[in-house]
């Protein structure tokens, strides 16, 4: 495993997107680990633990007053049909949103240490079988441009001496949400199947993985800039099959592609049927170790935790 077997020195955390699926498992790990968790959230706090921070409207910028670390996971889903008006709302929430926060950062008086923001291996584009790392060049699709935009937007906070981790997230894994619990219904149903011609490859990662990298990107100094936060890439197909075996169910359908662009329009394109094939040179290079390294073991997890 890749936590640090000492207790580590309590640290005050702030926190976007933290009712979200992975800001709520951090958020319970940073608080069972004895840190204190700042919620910045959009709406009237509740409690002395939040703070109320709207990219749109009202936010408290003088609360982050002497935070140790910012951890930004705030986002406008992207797994719905792409109207005008979600395609507005994925990117503002995203680069607006960091944008507004890195500025606030940098004009305080007693900085934090580091930034974590998320990202996305979006970021990379539709690449075919081409491997991919850090070093790797941008797409130009739509959310190429807003993962590169997003990155980009929390340069103010870097150019003001804070230590800001990418971390350019692959498909998470878990059966609580995002992507699998959404396959799950119809995967035990035995009605799972391909997508499109099942060749497109999809880089993922455990949901605990995702958390123990935050938690090492809080204290780490080595870590900075763009990080693969992927265990592995696996064709459609083998995502298929895996979740069949584990699930114990046939997989035998296939959804055309035709048929995925006429019920999900252009984010078929740029999420479902895209093909990415990330590595995970940064984390390599450190020595890391994941927890899950392998989608079987990753998908039994998943399923355990659900």
């Amino acid at each position: 495993m890749s936590e640090a077997t000492s207790r580590p020195t309590p640290l005050r955390v702030a926190v976007t997107g933290s009712s979200g699926l992975i800001g709520s498992e951090l958020t319970r790990r940073l608080e069972a680990e004895g840190h204190t968790v700042l919620r910045l959230v959009r709406r009237p706090p509740r409690g002395a633990g939040e703070v109320e921070w709207n990219p749109e409207g009202r936010t408290d910028a003088a609360a982050l007053e002497g935070v140790d670390a910012v951890v930004n996971l705030a986002g406008e889903n992207v797994g719905e049909r792409w109207t005008a008006e979600r395609k507005r709302r994925i990117r503002e929430s995203r680069v607006e949103g960091t944008r507004r926060l890195a500025e606030a950062l940098a004009g305080l008086s007693a900085r934090p240490k580091v930034l974590v923001n998320a990202s996305g291996v979006g970021i990379y584009g539709d690449r075919g079988d081409e491997r991919l790392d850090e070093m790797s060049s941008h797409g130009d699709d739509f959310l190429a441009r807003v993962v590169r935009d997003w990155e980009a937007a929390a340069e103010p906070a870097r150019d003001a001496g804070v230590r800001v981790v990418l971390l350019r997230l692959g498909v998470v894994l878990s059966a609580r949400g995002g992507a699998l619990a959404t396959m799950l219904p119809p995967f035990r149903l035995g009605a799972g199947g391909t997508m499109g011609s099942g060749r497109q490859w999809m880089s993922w990662i455990a949901l605990d993985d995702v958390v123990d990298l935050i938690l090492k990107s809080l204290t780490d100094e080595a870590l900075a800039g763009p990080v693969n936060a992927v265990a592995g890439s696996v064709t459609n197909a083998e995502f298929t099959r895996t979740l069949g075996r584990v699930l114990g169910r046939p997989t035998l359908m296939t959804v055309p592609t035709f048929a995925l662009k006429l019920a999900f329009g252009e984010m078929a394109g740029g999420t479902i049927l895209i093909s990415q094939r990330v590595e995970q040179r940064r984390l390599m290079q450190l020595g890391y170790s994941f927890r899950h390294p392998e989608l079987e073991g990753a998908l039994r997890a998943a399923l355990a935790e659900g």
